[in-house]
């Protein structure tokens, strides 16, 4: 049975990670951390608003920098260096949800990427997807690359308006299971966020028998 700690990555970066994440914390009733933050609103802010469970906590971001852009353009604005030295898997025996920033491919400095993160981490990781026009190139390649990292991915979760079409030919391409499609809400509530944390929870408790 899994202790469900996953990394929440994406094909994009607005593909809906932080939506996804919040409702695994739900669900889960899992502990939530961001670990590098570009810009406002904060995430973890955000993840907060929407959580209605009383037990999952909301760690503080190892870099919390002020410029909306890619983490590595953002710390060289605020003067400070981030060095994947810096981060350390949170030391908790509950469920947990670590949040990415952007896509698998952005880069923390001038050598390192956030997959670089995902590796050292070494937590199963679950990949937000989305249906537009290009989304399967995208998450095919994001499959690829992480695969060539034998990083363990839990499966896909499909978020926003439904394409059969591309979803099939995602699942049948990376051979990943489908934890859930989420379909695009006109306004995300709490009882939004219950509803498909349930959801959520009983699809990764099926896989894991």
């Amino acid at each position: 049975m899994s202790d469900h700690r996953y990394f929440v990555s994406a094909i994009g970066t607005d593909s809906g990670k932080t939506l996804i994440s919040t409702m695994l914390v739900e669900g889960l009733e899992a502990d939530y951390w961001k670990p590098v933050q570009s810009g406002e609103p904060r995430d973890t802010e955000t993840v907060q608003s929407l959580v209605s469970n009383k037990n999952s906590s909301f760690l503080k971001e190892r870099w919390l920098l002020h410029t909306p852009a890619s983490p590595h353009a953002s710390a060289r604005i605020d003067g400070v260096h981030i060095d994947l030295a810096d981060f350390h898997l949170p030391e908790l025996s509950r469920p947990l949800i670590v949040e990415g920033a952007g896509g698998l491919m952005v880069p923390l400095n001038d050598d390192d990427l956030m997959i670089d993160l995902i590796e050292q981490l070494r937590l199963p990781l679950i990949l937000v997807s989305n249906t537009y026009l290009g989304s399967i190139n995208h998450t095919l390649l994001s499959v690829e690359v992480l695969l060539k990292r034998d990083i363990d991915v839990t499966g896909i979760i499909f978020n926003g308006p439904a394409n059969s079409e591309t979803e099939n030919v995602i699942l049948h391409q990376t051979g990943l299971s489908c934890i859930l499609k989420v379909p695009q809400f006109n306004t995300v509530t709490k009882e939004v966020v219950r509803q498909y944390g349930q959801l959520l929870k009983k699809s990764l408790d099926e896989l894991d028998q």
